[in-house]
């Protein structure tokens, strides 16, 4: 289709989001609002990028932060791999933002599509974007049942991007065809009768458009089941960092049980009472959902007094009440304690 391109535009140049990582050209905050939005919709990343960007303005403060602070800043967000590999990718920058796009592909956490909009954004390189939003745009257009979740697909889809890009403008491009996808070519039921593309698109003159991209795998949710305890000792609680190997690592959470099975007594196990001795705990919270990406984990939370003299376990420390909150947690364990009033 030669004139996709052109036609790609000029639906930009009416429907452009004002967004504040739009129309800049430092690599840095282009990098920040890139990771920002793996995995995180526009609407929930918009306020935090502001948050980030003001705290750490540019590589430099970001590598000198400490990772706890960092965290603190994403808590929230989710996948909180991203701000780890960010900080560590601002470490590895010694003489500033890398300016190639083999240096920017090399940085912690960046992937191909991460560095070709980074490229096209703030260097104008003819690098094309390919995300779940550009898979559905292309696939529905040019009628590709191929699965883009294939080594074939991603081939393909890769190749066919690449190709429709328009070199001049490979910038807004890159925008125009992720906007497009966002706003106008959606998942599930799209306005297609308004669509710039419509009697051009296979997927729509053959009622396939709700069939378009193909994906071979489905996630596996599996379940789990978390008992927290939070810990009144005098003035003050317990809390523990999480480990590698896990999700949330290196975030902060009350002592944690978890069980195989929901009927499970976790208050006469092993673990609670090596932890906790004989002193019952009392449940403040009722389980509740939250889901992950690849998890559906069930979360209670009870309270449990203990004596002033009673030693805190190895692996926990103590922290007043009030300084809870200055520690990085996850927002399964943020919704517990507010819920519970304790935060």
């Amino acid at each position: 289709m030669k004139d996709f391109s052109s036609i790609l535009l000029s639906w930009y140049a009416v429907h452009k989001r004002a967004l504040p990582w739009r129309d800049v050209k430092d690599p840095y905050l282009i990098w920040i609002s890139e990771i920002i939005l793996q995995q995180t919709r526009v609407a929930q990343g918009y306020d935090y990028f502001l948050r980030f960007v003001k705290r750490f303005p540019n590589v430099q403060s970001l590598a000198e932060a400490s990772q706890d602070e960092v965290l603190k800043y994403w808590e929230g967000l989710g996948y909180y791999s991203r701000a780890r590999n960010l900080h560590k990718a601002a470490q590895s920058m010694k003489e500033g933002f890398p300016s190639s796009y083999r240096q920017v592909l090399a940085l912690k956490g960046v992937g191909e599509y991460t560095a070709a909009a980074i490229c096209s954004f703030a260097y104008q390189m003819p690098y094309a974007v390919v995300d779940g939003n550009v898979y559905r745009v292309l696939a529905r257009i040019f009628g590709i049942d191929i699965p883009s979740d294939t080594a074939a697909g991603k081939k393909c889809f890769s190749n066919l991007a690449q190709k429709l890009l328009d070199t001049r403008r490979p910038a807004d491009y890159n925008q125009a065809i992720m906007d497009f996808g966002a706003l106008q070519c959606i998942p599930g039921q799209p306005d297609c009768k308004k669509c710039p593309f419509s009697r051009r698109c296979i997927a729509y003159k053959t009622g396939h458009v709700t069939q378009l991209p193909v994906k071979t795998q489905k996630t596996k949710i599996t379940s789990r089941y978390f008992h927290y305890v939070y810990v009144k000792q005098g003035n003050k609680t317990w809390l523990h960092q999480r480990g590698a190997g896990d999700i949330w690592q290196n975030l902060y959470e009350p002592p944690l049980i978890e069980t195989k099975t929901p009927q499970q007594d976790y208050l006469s196990s092993q673990p609670y009472q090596k932890i906790f001795g004989r002193h019952p705990a009392v449940l403040k919270v009722a389980p509740l959902k939250h889901q992950l990406s690849h998890r559906l984990i069930y979360a209670d939370l009870s309270e449990v007094t203990l004596p002033p003299a009673q030693a805190v376990p190895k692996g926990f420390f103590a922290v007043p009440f009030s300084e809870v909150r200055k520690y990085a947690l996850s927002r399964l364990v943020q919704k517990l304690l507010q819920k519970a009033g304790l935060l």
